[in-house]
């Protein structure tokens, strides 16, 4: 995040007096918790006195993360455990730990925030796109690896939730719809690694808004899934809307758009009302798409397009990710 761009908390201090539903003990996965929105929503979990596990590739970043973490919330529980969301071994291993430590009283909510934005075209060690593996494929496997954890815990106390973090990018794909190649082995054969002159355009921004539009569409067939068999589990997704984050540090032409367009920006804070919302929230409803009406603003119910509805999108995603993951 550039040092000469500041930005102020304009809603999420007054959002927090809302999250009135007692979450004292209760256990919170959250993916991607070194910066931004995802290290705003473990700090406020731990605020209201929920047990925080933090998922997160071994790193110093983490490692800092976890210490101001600390400083900040000093009877915050913490939990760091080691997860490489681009190994699906480490997903596996991370997931393990989880079942071990969780299996007697179960998980209440799954926070899947962890993302990455525009990288080069390349493949996973699983041979996936980086992009697509990271933000979508491996909480995908997270997800049907600790469901059970969740269905404990809605049953015995009448609720649980997964949150699932999308982005406007949704909205974005050239062709209004996901498409097969994107879940598939061609990591490093997807387009190629050059953003394009104008915006939020290119090969690398193709990949990122189909994984965002990968998340919507997950959410909304899990939604499905879920009511179909009276679960008391719910499933909600999220956006940010245009947050400064650290999402795109990595690409100098980005951080100068983001100087140009500094009044469409909001604060991580105001940016992680979405997520908050879905994991603590008492009116949070399952299967609602939660973010502001445009690029910042109070998290609300988002309306879905055609394209995050479509049967044959859900069909697509739920089969060709079962393959991929090995579930």
């Amino acid at each position: 995040m550039d040092e000469d761009l500041v930005f102020e908390t304009v809603w999420y201090n007054e959002f927090t007096k809302e999250l009135t539903q007692d979450v004292e003990g209760k256990v919170f996965v959250i993916s991607g918790t070194t910066s931004g929105t995802g290290y705003v929503a473990a700090r406020t979990a731990a605020e209201k006195g929920g047990e925080v596990i933090l998922l997160n590739r071994a790193s110093e970043r983490a490692t800092n993360a976890l210490a101001k973490l600390q400083k900040e919330i000093p009877t915050g529980n913490f939990v760091p455990i080691e997860c490489d969301l681009q190994s699906f071994d480490s997903v596996r291993k991370a997931a393990a730990e989880l079942i071990s430590k969780y299996t007697d009283d179960g998980i209440y909510c799954v926070c899947w925030n962890a993302g990455i934005m525009a990288t080069p075209d390349k493949a996973t060690v699983d041979g996936y796109d980086d992009q697509m593996q990271t933000n979508h494929l491996s909480h995908f496997l997270l997800t049907a690896k600790l469901y059970p954890l969740l269905e404990k815990y809605a049953n015995a106390h009448g609720d649980a939730r997964i949150v699932n973090h999308s982005s406007g990018g949704r909205h974005m794909t050239p062709n209004g719809c996901l498409e097969r190649k994107y879940f598939e082995k061609n990591g490093g054969n997807l387009g190629g690694s050059e953003t394009g002159n104008v915006g939020m355009s290119g090969a690398p921004f193709l990949r990122y808004f189909q994984t965002k539009l990968a998340n919507a569409v997950f959410t909304k067939a899990l939604y499905q899934k879920l009511q179909a068999k009276t679960s008391k589990v719910k499933a909600i997704c999220a956006d940010p809307g245009m947050s400064a984050t650290s999402l795109s540090d990595h690409m100098g032409s980005q951080v100068e758009i983001m100087k140009a367009y500094a009044d469409k920006y909001q604060t991580a804070e105001d940016g992680a009302m979405g997520i908050i919302k879905g994991m603590m929230h008492p009116g949070a409803e399952s299967g609602v798409h939660y973010g502001p009406a445009g690029t910042k603003g109070p998290a609300i119910r988002n309306e879905p397009k055609p394209y995050e509805l479509d049967p044959e999108a859900m069909k697509m995603l739920w089969e060709v990710s079962k393959i991929s993951t090995g579930v």
